[in-house]
């Protein structure tokens, strides 16, 4: 569980498993794509076809307050998205 933070659950993301078995996850930014294959097999105990990663850099915010301007920067991550073997899922929600 070193190699993945969290899952992805968003519009987007539940589109995409449901139409191409897709999912995404925010993992660790020295992460690799056999080690992120690894991580997601040995988890969720399914099989992995594809791997696509993305690094996100931070972006800048700025606010205005009573004090004046507070500026700043969102946190980067990466993020793989995961394309499993026809017939396998992964359920989210199955430990609430």
């Amino acid at each position: 569980m070193d190699i993945l933070i969290k899952p992805l659950v968003t519009e987007k993301m539940n589109e995409q498993s449901e139409r191409f078995n897709r999912y995404g996850f925010v993992v660790v930014k020295a992460a690799t794509k056999p080690q992120i294959k690894n991580a997601v097999e040995s988890l969720y105990n399914v099989k992995v076809d594809s791997i696509n990663t993305m690094v996100y850099g931070g972006k800048m915010k700025s606010r205005y307050t009573k004090s004046g301007i507070i500026t700043g920067k969102t946190t980067a991550y990466k993020k793989a998205i995961v394309t499993l073997v026809e017939g396998d899922s992964i359920d989210f929600y199955s430990n609430i």
